[in-house]
């Protein structure tokens, strides 16, 4: 049959810990409509290890069905029932996912009419970059929402595919292919995702210190084993 690697996706957020900001300058409506946007990010960050679980236990039974032949067809067809309700439950999550990064959106958004308020020059500049840098970097997660929800949808067609007794091995292995490049999608689309977080947190630390906004900040690594969990091979 078919055989299938995991693949690991690390996502970095940094989060920033500080008590707000009573004033009402530029800079500190700015901090505040940033810092909530991260909270509004949490969301986002609890989902990351129930995702990786569910990809795990998709992979196993995935390994269990390309060790059965279709003489063991009733067994085939009890994982790969139990595989699209694992799929389901991802696409659940990635929703959960996807709401919480549109919240964060749209409260980062709405500093952007403060920026041209900044007095100092030096702080306006780095205020610029790091808008960009979020902007691009919210505009990659779309990407990388997108290619993930295809790649799911793939993985359902796959295990309908494999229910089916008459099913070619040229037709598995052709939509096999397909689901690797829709992989691979993902994997680019996590990497760009990846470095404009980290750009945008440097960007961050820059502008606060530019505008003398105190901070303490905490570094969080979660693995988000996005893995359509893989590559597939014949």
């Amino acid at each position: 049959m078919v055989s299938k690697k995991s693949l690991l996706i690390s996502a970095v957020i940094l989060f920033v810990f500080l008590p707000a900001c009573s004033g009402t300058s530029a800079s500190e409506q700015i901090y505040n409509h940033l810092e909530k946007a991260v909270e509004l990010e949490e969301t986002f960050e609890k989902q990351q290890n129930p995702i990786v679980e569910l990809e795990q236990k998709e992979q196993e039974i995935y390994k269990k069905i390309i060790e059965l032949s279709m003489d063991d067809y009733d067994k085939i067809k009890e994982l790969s029932e139990k595989a699209l309700s694992n799929i389901e439950k991802r696409e659940k999550k990635i929703e959960l996912e996807n709401e919480s990064m549109q919240a964060s959106k749209e409260e980062f958004m709405k500093m952007e009419d403060k920026l041209a308020d900044l007095e100092k020059e030096s702080v306006q500049k780095k205020a610029d970059e790091m808008f960009a840098a979020m902007t691009d970097r919210y505009d990659a997660y779309e990407k990388l929402h997108e290619a993930y929800s295809k790649s799911l949808s793939m993985e359902k067609e796959l295990y309908t595919m494999l229910q089916d007794k008459e099913l070619e091995q040229k037709k598995l292995s052709d939509h096999i292919s397909g689901l690797n490049d829709s992989y691979q999608k993902v994997i680019d689309a996590n990497k760009e995702f990846n470095d404009l977080t980290n750009e945008y947190n440097e960007l961050k630390k820059e502008f606060y210190k530019a505008a003398d906004i105190d901070v303490s900040y905490e570094n969080t690594e979660e693995k988000k084993e996005k893995s359509p969990e893989s590559e597939k091979n014949e």
